[in-house]
């Protein structure tokens, strides 16, 4: 099975696990999905993720996070904002703030993968991939 669109499928394996309050959550690897996992551990999102190497292309498992014993969830919601059918671009004067500042946008810019806030900081727009809240 060939899957078109691999960020939107992390952000929906992630989305599914949270929602069923699992622990972990295995994830096909790749640079760009390293990169998105490294923000969500920065940003508190997740507690960790490893890189586990198979003799394939590897797997990520994204450690969640919860709060309490009841286990409500820290990530309350992700949303996929650029796809491969219509890529939304944006500069670093016009960089989108989700949920007037509460949440995280991560953006592909030419000096990598970052969140809306360190774009800003550094003046470079891009590829805005995801919202985080």
């Amino acid at each position: 099975m060939q899957i078109t669109d691999t960020i939107a499928d992390m952000l929906t394996r992630i989305r599914n696990a949270n929602s069923a309050k699992h622990d972990t959550v295995d994830i096909p690897a790749s640079n760009m999905k390293k990169a998105i996992a490294q923000i969500l551990v920065d940003e508190g999102y997740v507690k960790s993720y490893q890189v586990i190497e198979d003799d394939k292309q590897g797997i990520i498992r994204v450690v969640l996070k919860y709060q309490g014993a009841n286990k409500s969830q820290v990530l309350m919601g992700l949303r996929r904002v650029s796809k491969p059918g219509l890529r939304i671009y944006s500069s670093s004067e016009d960089m989108p703030k989700v949920m007037k500042g509460i949440g995280t946008a991560i953006v592909s810019t030419s000096k990598g993968i970052m969140t809306d806030k360190q774009a800003r900081k550094e003046h470079v727009g891009g590829e805005v991939l995801a919202f985080v809240w």
